[in-house]
């Protein structure tokens, strides 16, 4: 698989700049193509995904709990006042839930475990490319790219939205928290109000968007991970682009996905 690779010069041009961009985009591309094509060929390490999800989802469970606690929590706490002002406190249950179903637990979800799972996924392929871990396995007939790269794809494209709907769990707990602490509301009503806000058309594609995120992680850590070289700084380069890339990428497609629900919304709802 011949994938182009970018030299990276320190004070470089805009030409230069401009080229590495474009190199990247055509290596992403080629990249993208040749896990299309090895994702349906045998074998399918199912042993591999399931040990990269596990590993993956222990990573970041923790950090994501205490930022879908705090989202829940501040956010219930900002937008009180402002529905107090219209006399619409009643509605803050319905306001929170929509909003962090339908944007923030999906995207802040997606960019944490970017920034968790991308960089670790780049820093270790990369550290297996400059040590010529890699290659090795080509000289011994064994696939790297669907061992180190199929597999590591699979785990992050199904274990994202696994996490997002446990973020979207604990948000709402966070919500409910602060709103018995600034409003006398029953866990009762709070339940009932966001079940009742709740459609078929903010909850699925909200989720379903997130398999895409979750494809984005893995396969922008594993491209820069896979296209590695210069030794050592190689391996920070790798990682910290890894996350730049896959963050970027997230938040370009929120976007093309956001407006693709707009125009579906009423064969949705």
């Amino acid at each position: 698989m011949d994938i182009p690779k970018i030299k990276y010069l320190r004070n470089a041009s805009f030409q230069d700049k401009l080229k590495g961009f474009f190199l990247t985009i055509s290596g992403l591309t080629i990249f993208n193509l040749e896990f299309f094509k090895q994702l349906f060929t045998l074998p399918i390490e199912i042993e591999q995904i399931k040990k990269h999800m596990s590993e993956l989802g222990v990573k970041t469970f923790s950090i994501v709990s205490i930022m879908g606690f705090i989202l829940g929590f501040v956010l219930a706490l900002q937008s009180y006042p402002v529905l107090e002002r219209f006399g619409a406190t009643d509605f803050l249950p319905a306001t929170v839930s929509l909003s962090i179903i339908r944007e923030l637990a999906p995207i802040l979800t997606a960019l944490i475990f970017a920034g968790r799972v991308s960089s670790g996924i780049g820093a270790e392929i990369s550290s297996m490319r400059v040590t010529e871990q890699i290659d090795a396995m080509e000289v011994s007939a064994v696939n790297p790219f669907k061992y180190l790269v199929v597999s590591r794809v699979i785990a992050t494209t199904f274990i994202l939205p696994i996490l997002t709907i446990y973020v979207i769990m604990i948000s709402l707990v966070g919500a409910f928290i602060a709103v018995i602490m600034t409003d006398n509301m029953s866990l009762i009503y709070f339940i009932n109000a966001v079940v009742a806000s709740i459609s078929f058309g903010d909850f699925v594609p909200a989720i379903l968007k997130t398999y895409v995120f979750g494809y984005i992680v893995g396969i922008a850590g594993s491209y820069k991970g896979y296209t590695a070289d210069g030794g050592t700084e190689g391996v920070g380069r790798a990682s910290t682009t890894a996350v730049v890339l896959a963050s970027l990428l997230i938040l370009i497609v929120d976007m093309v996905m956001v407006k693709i629900t707009v125009w579906l919304w009423p064969s949705i709802g």
